[in-house]
């Protein structure tokens, strides 16, 4: 039997065509959100970057990329500017997570068109030109400089900020804590990131630096993910798991 070349590519043709435009032919999958790899972690008041490691090493055995930013406490800009400087090293899209006081910094640094989402942990988290220590009804026991930053004195560091914290880990981090800037309490950011980048919140139930109802107004108005763990002001410390996980959750919910 003859074939004629010309009629049959012009079969073959309409076929693929009737197959495209049937509703069930086989489309191509839809693309896979892109896996967010690269965590970026921020300090807060009275504290320094080691206060990470229990999350630090979680996070680097699941397989993220980690930086710690060692913010100087300073200035909120010179803290917000620190975090960037570290942002920009990364190579993709970031998490971006503070505690207490670096919730702030990352309200404000989380506009950094690298950052996916944003996690805090137990911290501030302020909307557009309020003044960060609004809503604190009374301040922690500090002693000031001569220069104007503030230390918290060492028995309300033992019993109020960190606990939970054993007893020689506790007394190390209230002498190797970093002062910070008293003109801070008064900062304001312009733009809150929280306004467009999701975000997580871990509620530390048994906080006694930050309210936890504070916490949980937080978590409500910046629309959060959140969690609450039992725990102090520095539970991630403690009890570094639920933390840890609460960012991988960020990561792969933030994914596009």
């Amino acid at each position: 039997m003859n074939i004629n070349p010309a009629k049959a590519l012009g079969a073959a043709i309409m076929s693929a065509t009737l197959a495209a435009a049937t509703p069930g032919a086989t489309q191509a999958a839809p693309k896979a959100p892109t896996p967010i790899h690269n965590i970026v972690l921020v300090h807060g008041a009275w504290a320094d970057g080691s206060g990470w490691r229990g999350v630090y090493d979680i996070l680097r055995k699941d397989g993220y990329t980690v930086r710690v930013v060692a913010n100087p406490d300073a200035t909120l800009a010179d803290d917000v500017a620190a975090t960037k400087r570290t942002i920009a090293l990364m190579d993709g899209p970031v998490i971006l997570v503070g505690h207490s006081y670096g919730g702030a910094i990352i309200t404000d640094a989380g506009n950094d068109p690298k950052v996916a989402g944003l996690v805090y942990i137990a911290a501030f988290a302020p909307e557009n030109d309020e003044p960060l220590f609004k809503y604190l009804t009374g301040a922690p026991p500090v002693t000031a400089s001569a220069d104007g930053f503030l230390f918290l004195n060492r028995d309300a560091f033992l019993a109020a900020f960190a606990p939970d914290v054993p007893q020689a880990d506790r007394e190390f981090m209230a002498d190797s804590q970093v002062p910070v800037g008293a003109a801070n309490g008064g900062a304001t950011i312009k733009h809150a990131a929280w306004h467009e980048k999701p975000s997580w919140y871990l509620v530390s139930k048994d906080d006694r630096i930050i309210p936890p109802d504070l916490e949980r107004m937080y978590a409500k108005r910046a629309g959060s993910t959140t969690e609450e763990t039992p725990g102090s002001h520095v539970a991630f410390v403690a009890h570094p798991e639920q933390a840890a996980a609460l960012i991988e959750k960020a990561a792969k919910g933030a994914a596009k």
